[in-house]
């Protein structure tokens, strides 16, 4: 097994890093191209393993297309493949047909797709064949507390269907901001909408190509502020991000005063610098629209010992690990705690991290094949040495993760 024993002498953390690109806005960006028919560039494209393979499937025309762990290139691609004229195989890594596809599969059959499963029912891999009819009333009704790349996969190829797509959202709509960021996205390409109650209506209309700047993942950034938090007087830039963001995660700004980091912008991006020390009462949020920031500010709280009361975790189980079952597994490892609560409030689930964390020796953080719990984790090594198990797993998102750590004074040995 592979792993990488990190720690950091000093806890200042000061310095400056030109952030990946967002995986979530290229992956949406490469899929509106391909589906406008034209070629236009996508600049500062992100170099996450997910972005750069859903770039080539769309390409490939090669009969099984391999999504590998991605979970948003096999969402997108089933969409995509689901207009196309050939017959084509879409599988990926064994955890993949783990992942349920079933409740896209059933919206893309309502709408005439052409869709068999290969094994078990429900799951990948998938044969994608030609549609056989596309229905003259293109409306469909779907769980809104579903996964937001299923509803995403659906809207944008909604303007390239015969009558386009009434979409009508059943339910509690979770990653609400992850559906934002896409209507948002195709607006850019010339896509209008109309977003009433629970109904999206997205007319048959074309995509108008023109050329595009990917914004710096804030997901990616969140490890900075982790980091940020830890340290007694940080001094980091954090190059690329946007003040007026379409990514819901930029909650992140206001999430970190609770821990005395300021966030300034600047031409370049954002200035973290501590204004306070961190707040010793409990942090408190529904993570129902962010829930890709719940694994760090796990650890964040953790590490300094705050009390997180987190609730909008219910996606979290259906990701590349179960985030909750590994996060519990993980913090028990350092004294700390993650657990059910509930308040009379709300029918929301709540969850509860306690203790601050503290270890001996270099404990053996498990990956679980997710990028999140190796790049989460991974500040606390700024409290004492740490070993990340199979730490490759961080290039579906931020390849050069463990480099623009070094970068920041942590020793990080194979």
């Amino acid at each position: 097994m592979d792993t990488l024993h990190i720690k950091k002498p000093e806890l200042q953390a000061t310095g400056t890093i030109a952030l990946t690109g967002s995986k979530s806005i290229a992956n949406r960006a490469l899929l509106i191209r391909a589906l406008s028919g034209q070629q236009f560039e996508i600049k500062r494209l992100a170099k996450a393993n997910d972005t750069q393979l859903l770039d080539a499937l769309l390409k490939s025309e090669e009969h099984i297309l391999d999504a590998g762990p991605a979970g948003t290139t096999f969402r997108f691609l089933t969409a995509y493949l689901s207009l196309q004229p050939d017959t084509q195989v879409l599988t990926g890594t064994e955890r993949m047909k783990q992942r349920p596809i079933g409740v896209l599969v059933d919206a893309l059959r309502t709408l005439g797709a052409n869709i068999v499963y290969m094994e078990r029912e429900g799951y990948p891999p998938l044969e994608i064949g030609p549609p056989t009819n596309w229905k003259d009333a293109a409306e469909l009704s779907i769980k809104a507390n579903t996964s937001s790349q299923y509803i995403s996969a659906l809207l944008m190829i909604a303007p390239t269907l015969p009558n386009g797509l009434t979409l009508h959202l059943e339910g509690k709509i979770v990653s609400r901001p992850y559906i934002e960021m896409t209507l948002n996205l195709m607006a850019y390409f010339g896509v209008e909408h109309i977003w009433e109650g629970q109904s999206i209506r997205v007319a048959h209309q074309k995509y108008i190509a023109k050329d595009f700047i990917v914004e710096a993942d804030w997901s990616a950034a969140s490890y900075y502020y982790a980091i940020a938090a830890l340290a007694p007087e940080p001094d980091i830039q954090l190059d690329g991000l946007f003040q007026n963001s379409v990514q819901g995660d930029a909650v992140l700004a206001d999430q970190m005063t609770h821990f005395g980091i300021q966030t300034t912008f600047n031409e370049q991006g954002v200035l973290l610098t501590r204004t306070t020390v961190p707040d010793t009462r409990p942090f408190r949020y529904d993570f129902l629209r962010c829930p890709d920031l719940a694994q760090t500010l796990a650890v964040v709280c953790a590490g300094l010992g705050v009390r997180g009361e987190f609730a909008g975790l219910e996606t979290l189980r259906i990701k590349e690990t179960d985030r909750i079952a590994a996060l519990q597994q993980e913090l028990a490892k350092l004294d700390c705690a993650m657990v059910p609560m509930s308040y009379d409030l709300d029918d929301k689930e709540w969850f509860a991290i306690t203790g601050k964390a503290k270890w001996e020796g270099a404990p053996a953080i498990a990956t679980y094949e997710d990028h999140r719990m190796a790049m989460a984790f991974a500040p606390l090594a700024m409290l004492g040495e740490l070993t990340i198990e199979e730490p490759q797993v961080v290039v579906k998102s931020y390849p050069h993760f463990w480099d623009d750590l070094a970068k920041f004074g942590f020793q990080i040995k194979g």
